[in-house]
């Protein structure tokens, strides 16, 4: 079994969500398969973070993240963007 790192895109609630509680959210949640995170301007004063997680390449894995991470307070979606082999 191999490594995936699985990048997700994490859209807060709105420009009124602290998006620094946020950030420190998504870490606690990955914990320590987070190998980046980084925040990007989306439009108009909003803006996404992108985090991205390394694990295992087991059936549904990033599937059960996304879900977590769509229930932290603040979360309006979560997107799963990218998955790479590693």
């Amino acid at each position: 079994m191999g490594k995936v790192a699985v990048t997700y895109k994490v859209m807060p609630q709105g420009v009124e969500i602290d998006l620094l509680l946020l950030e420190q959210s998504v870490r606690g949640m990955i914990g320590a398969g987070l190998k980046s995170l980084e925040v990007r301007p989306v439009a108009f004063g909003l803006k996404a973070i992108l985090a991205t997680a390394v694990m295992d390449d087991a059936g549904g894995g990033s599937e059960v993240l996304e879900g977590k991470l769509s229930g932290l307070t603040g979360v309006e979606s979560v997107e799963t963007v990218e998955v790479t082999l590693i």
